[in-house]
């Protein structure tokens, strides 16, 4: 259980006991973080004040001095109405020793209960060339979404969609074959059509291409950074199983389908689209829509619970059509969840590096990832949130200092290393007294390592995955505080033994939040 979740019982609890006449369930428990008026604040004030007509302070007050009954909390109230609650010295150490007993933070959403199926998509690259910049954001954030909701209790599968039919595929042969319209260029054209030089096909040659082109560039790639798939789902199969068919049949018997002006289009606008989108065009070609909701569809059909898109900023219109083909299949809205990505910019000195595709001269991620290391790759990708665009430092990226966030991060892991290290395992296991541990810079490090089940749990429910970067630098930062203000070798048997156990569990969540995002967590620096 979370700090904030024994904070949310012990007030249902004290409602329970004084029979206070609460019954609205929309009030929360929110983290303070580094505020000084508490650790933790919730708004039920604020919420029951508002719906019963009393002043929010006024019944705030009243219900603080009901709270705070407890050796876990002193509760106050605070302007407009809120209600904080600070941890005690005695809670700390009491938790503190449960969790070295127990050896870990648990972060299982679902103790006891089956766990529920996630399938989440991400990259679906097209196999056209090499992995851009924005499929790398959308990699790397995929990637650890599934690592978090993995570690929080879901049955996890991780597929990527290979777009290896339609007009892309034709385009990609035109261009290998130097014929109009040229829609992809770059060396890596240059030297496929130098494989294709006999061939005239360009259906056939940008079929074979796209297979050159996923299996030699693209897995490689997302093998070199540490991106592995359960599925590779070809868009192919679609067709071959019949699904697009089978999709728009089943539409057409609910009466959702209709013709007009020689198109078949789907009544879209029933389900929260503002028009209704064509299906099928006028000249008998299938429109992208029917091949997604159709995708998706099996995709349910595979027994997934849930499933989560990750999508290019180019992608934002397609969300509602696609969501309202699925709800007039009769699934659920919220079956479906996609994760917009905006676009990356490179900034180096003080500069943005100019990147086209289309004139095929671009920085792919692999050059990326080569020049500043997957580790602080995928710590400035993650470390904003996806819906916002990304200017990328490069050379804040590069150096290695404790300017650079990872480096900062990677190097208080690698400074406890050193301290423990400093320290025989007898030492070690002296008699652990956290009581010992009143310093504020100790007090801010321990409340700082009861936020990672929350920072793992929050995430694996609204998917902000920056979230995590961010406390991983926190939690840094307040060692790194506790190093100048506790030394922890030339002090009494007791009290080196408990810093080490403090460092020790420091070491972990740190240990575990690195791996959470794939990077490394080295032993020396």
């Amino acid at each position: 259980m979370t700090i904030k979740e024994e904070i949310i019982k012990h007030i249902q609890r004290e409602i329970g006991k004084k029979k206070l006449p609460f019954t609205n369930k929309n009030w929360e428990v929110q983290s303070l973080r580094y505020s000084e008026q508490g650790d933790y604040a919730t708004n039920l004030a604020l919420i029951v004040g508002k719906e019963e007509n009393i002043p929010s302070l006024e019944l705030a007050q009243k219900m603080a001095k009901a709270f705070n009954q407890s050796e876990d909390f002193r509760v106050e109230a605070v302007a407009p109405g809120f209600i904080n609650f600070t941890l005690t010295q005695f809670f700390l150490n009491q938790q503190l020793t449960k969790v070295s007993e127990g050896g870990n933070f648990d972060t299982n959403l679902f103790k006891g209960k089956s766990s529920p199926r996630i399938q989440i998509e991400f990259v679906s690259a097209n196999p056209t060339g090499p992995l851009t910049l924005g499929n790398g954001r959308g990699g790397f954030i995929g990637d650890v979404l599934a690592n978090i909701l993995s570690t929080s209790g879901f049955e996890v599968s991780r597929e990527y969609y290979v777009n290896d039919a339609g007009q892309q595929i034709l385009q990609l042969g035109r261009s290998v074959l130097g014929k109009e319209p040229i829609v992809y260029k770059g060396d890596y054209i240059e030297k496929l059509r130098s494989r294709f030089k006999d061939e005239k096909d360009p259906g056939l040659v940008g079929t074979e291409a796209a297979k050159i082109i996923l299996n030699d560039m693209i897995k490689p790639a997302l093998r070199k950074i540490g991106i592995n798939f359960d599925v590779w789902f070809s868009e192919k199969d679609i067709y071959r199983q019949g699904k697009v068919e089978e999709v728009i049949q089943g539409l057409k018997k609910a009466k959702l389908v209709y013709q007009k002006e020689g198109a078949w289009w789907l009544a879209t606008s029933q389900f929260g689209d503002d028009k209704d989108r064509v299906m099928i065009k006028s000249s008998g070609e299938k429109t992208y829509l029917a091949v997604d909701i159709a995708y998706h569809q099996e995709k349910f059909q595979r027994g997934f619970d849930k499933v989560i898109d990750i999508w290019g900023a180019d992608h934002y219109g397609h969300i509602k059509p696609v969501k309202a083909g699925l709800q007039a299949l009769g699934y659920k809205s919220s079956q479906l969840e996609v994760i917009i990505v905006q676009m990356v910019r490179i900034i180096k000195k003080g500069k943005t590096v100019k990147m086209s595709k289309r004139s095929g001269s671009y920085i792919t991620l692999l050059e990326l990832v080569e020049e500043v290391g997957n580790d602080a790759a995928r710590f400035f990708f993650l470390n904003r949130r996806s819906g916002s665009h990304l200017d990328f430092d490069f050379d804040l990226a590069v150096k290695k200092s404790s300017e650079n966030p990872v480096y900062y991060i990677q190097y208080a892991h690698a400074r406890i290393n050193s301290i423990l290290q400093k320290i025989d395992e007898q030492e070690k296991s002296a008699r652990i007294n956290f009581n010992l541990l009143d310093n504020p810079s100790e007090i801010a490090l321990m409340k700082q390592l009861f936020h990672y089940p929350e920072i793992v749990q929050e995430i694996s429910r609204d998917y902000q995955i920056q979230r995590l970067p961010q406390y991983a630098y926190r939690l840094a930062q307040d060692f790194h505080q506790f190093y100048r203000d506790c030394p922890v070798v030339r002090v009494e048997p007791s009290l080196r033994a408990s810093r080490c156990q403090l460092l020790l569990l420091t070491q972990n969540i740190l240990r575990q939040s690195l791996a959470l995002m794939g990077i490394e967590a080295p032993k020396k620096m």
